[in-house]
């Protein structure tokens, strides 16, 4: 039976491993670094080096590498062993300071946006000491932040930890306004809920669909999909429970709070959901997280899928970021306390976040806009594409008592009354929970739903500790000049909730009254990945993020041409495999079949003209006819992919593939689909939707 506090963080070189291993004035050294930012002694690194190589040997580690997060979204790592030759011939384990610290990894052979040529190859990875390193697969991984040789970011870490450092600046300007001198320290947490499917590994290995892309292209909706809502919080099977038991326990041998699995709404869909911790920590931890997902998969003969839409007709899966601030003296600042409308400090928080959403709404949904989130966001399963902040009743009222300059009265707990005597009595929280918003808030947390399965969460996170720095340096900038401070701050508060309530929205979010609403107030519907780049690089968005120190210019419209180029690979890459399924696989496993009809009609009535062959004519008709369309629809797909390779602009680019390489792919789609249909199961060649969904 595992015990899990024997094995929890057992391959992580944490803060009780350092104390035990390090000496006193280096583990003090290291952990002013960590804690406050110090610059990093030589001498202590060589310490430091020394004793995580001598753990993570006796650990059975043979390598090491740096981990870091590139501009693929996914993690990179180059491992290179311990061994060091000696003069008689034989090896010494040896690992210096130098490894530690830096990393020379290609810097031209990822995502760069045009700031390294191929020529320029030269990148560096250093060390991040704020993130524990780990053992993984027999190599100790070193959290490393990523760069070019001339010093711009090319990674998703390093701005990230720039934005933490910016908050936290920011935030400790306004607390020392309110007499919180004792805090030295404010940072961000954050708790990612991750949702994937799983499904069979031999049905997978026969979709080159789900090989090359994450998703089905094809693919007729079954006779029973979610309709039943049977799925969600069922009992788990025993394949998947087993699976999930394996990767708990993996998880927590590398530190990672797994708590919370459950199944999802969809057939073969779950989520599990971890505690949360440090913006930083969670990022890699949940990078680390879907990594083991697909690993532990693959040991139980399934495949973890974690694209935000691989079948179509039924749930798509999403991450939601559970963002909220703390101090260093263990204070939530989005707490509301018993009496939030006395909560001034909370409130002026509160409004921090408010303004901040309302006035860059663009670049909150920049940060979820992916290929595979455009299949996802505005349906019914994931908020649309409108960015809104749900409050709840309580919150709302009291907000609009302060704009309205009345007083707020009711701002005690009710009890929650089931009307079951036996039953206890327990007191509802302050807010519903509205899975329409995009942004809710949920009680001392703002739940951020826009997030895809697949991405990292770097970006949205950056964005949100940026943009929420920038409203906190304002109040700070307005109460720091302010002859009174109690007047000066109710009038920023209620000022702010009259300038930025429009942003507020508590009710349907899926509704068209909503999305005619959303309009007249003036607020952003940015449908696809297409439509909301260009905003990124709009002047009050490069203003905000250079003023901070987050991005240069230069590396902020590095990402804009990641991210369009990035859309255009990917719808490239799907539209191609459609072809090679529709020319190799579907096309010619159906021309065979109707050959078998036509000679089925032939030799029947060779026999006797009276023998009724109605049902074969008509099926051979229809087939035909849907065959006929699909061929035509793959030379026009064909042709479309040929033209967009003479598109250089990245955004016109993107724009041909958005406006006439996806409705080609859709109508491919649907033919082949209700080709599917009407063909006998033993002819289709691809496994079906039911097959893929339930046989597991």
């Amino acid at each position: 039976m595992t015990k899990v506090p024997e094995i929890f963080a057992d391959m992580v070189f944490n803060d009780d491993v350092m104390r035990d291993k390090l000496p006193k004035d280096v583990y003090k050294s290291l952990h002013k670094t960590i804690e406050q930012g110090k610059e990093l002694d030589v001498t202590v690194a060589n310490i430091v080096a020394n004793a995580m190589k001598d753990w993570a040997v006796e650990k059975g580690a043979t390598h090491f590498t740096h981990w870091f997060q590139p501009m693929t979204g996914v993690t990179a790592e180059k491992h290179d062993s311990f061994i060091t030759p000696t003069a008689n011939g034989r090896i010494i384990m040896d690992f210096s300071a130098d490894n530690l610290i830096k990393g020379e990894p290609d810097a031209s052979s990822f995502p760069s946006g045009g700031l390294r040529a191929t020529f320029e190859a030269r990148g560096y990875t250093a060390w991040d000491p704020t993130s524990y390193a780990f053992i993984k697969d027999g190599s100790l991984c070193i959290p490393t932040v990523f760069c070019s040789y001339s010093g711009e970011a090319l990674d998703k870490k390093t701005p990230l930890l720039r934005s933490m450092e910016a908050i936290n600046k920011q935030a400790l300007r306004v607390l020392k306004l309110f007499g919180n001198t004792d805090v030295k320290h404010v940072y961000t947490t954050v708790g990612p809920e991750q949702e994937y499917f799983l499904i069979d590994k031999k049905l997978y290995e026969k979709r080159k669909d789900l090989m090359y892309c994450g998703r089905t292209l094809f693919g007729a909706k079954p006779p029973k999909g979610q309709e039943l809502e049977d799925h969600y919080f069922g009992a788990i099977k025993p394949r998947i429970a087993a699976y999930m038991k394996d990767l708990d326990e993996q998880l927590w041998k590398l530190g990672i709070l797994a708590k919370t699995k459950h199944n999802e709404v969809a057939p073969a869909q779950h989520e599990l959901a971890p505690i949360f911790s440090t913006t930083n920590t969670a990022t890699d931890h949940n990078q680390l997280t879907m990594e083991m997902m697909q690993k532990v998969a693959a040991k139980h003969g399934m495949v973890c899928l974690l694209h935000e839409k691989p079948f179509a007709g039924i749930n798509g899966s999403g991450k939601h970021n559970n963002w909220s601030i703390s101090t260093d003296t263990g204070t939530n600042l989005l707490e509301p306390g018993t009496s939030p409308y006395d909560n001034a400090q909370f409130l002026l928080f509160l409004c921090a976040v408010i303004k901040a959403v309302d006035e860059y709404q663009d670049l909150l949904r920049i940060t979820v806009a992916t290929p595979g989130n455009d299949h996802r966001l505005g349906a019914n399963e994931a908020p649309p594409a409108i960015v809104s902040i749900f409050l709840g009743d309580e919150l709302t009222n009291i907000l609009n008592s302060i704009a309205e300059g009345i007083a707020y009265t009711n701002d005690r707990k009710t009890m929650m009354e089931i009307g079951i005597h036996v039953l206890p009595h327990f007191p509802k929280d302050t807010t519903d929970r509205n899975r329409t918003s995009p942004f809710a808030f949920t009680g001392n947390k703002f739940e951020f739903r826009m997030l895809g399965s697949s991405q990292s969460i770097a970006d949205p996170n950056i964005t949100l500790n940026t943009i929420v720095a920038e409203e906190l340096a304002q109040f700070a900038d307005i109460l720091e000049k302010a002859d009174d401070f109690k007047n000066a701050l109710a009038s920023l508060i209620k000022t702010t909730i009259n300038n930025h309530k429009r942003i507020i929205f508590n009710g349907d979010g899926y509704s068209d009254e909503w999305r005619k609403e959303a309009e007249k107030r003036g607020l952003l519907n940015l449908k696809t990945t297409v439509d909301a780049m260009p905003y990124f690089i709009k002047e009050k968005n490069i203003r905000l993020f250079t003023k901070h120190k987050i991005f240069t210019e230069t590396e902020i419209r590095s990402r804009y041409e990641i991210s369009l180029e990035n859309y255009s690979k990917v719808i490239n890459i799907e539209a191609l495999t459609m072809l090679d399924m529709a020319k190799k696989e579907i096309l010619p496993a159906v021309g065979n079949y109707t050959g078998k009809i036509a000679k089925g009609i032939i030799a029947k009535t060779s026999i006797s003209q009276d023998i009724c062959v109605e049902m074969e004519k008509s099926t051979l008709i229809k087939i035909s006819s849907l065959c006929d369309n699909m061929y035509k629809i793959t030379g026009k797909l064909d042709k479309a992919l040929i033209e967009a390779k003479d598109i250089s602009d990245a955004l016109d680019c993107a724009k041909y593939y958005k406006d006439t390489v996806i409705p080609l792919m859709q109508e491919l789609r649907c033919v082949s689909d209700r080709l599917e249909t009407n063909v006998a199961c033993d002819i289709w060649p691809i496994p079906t939707y039911g097959d893929l969904l339930f046989k597991i």
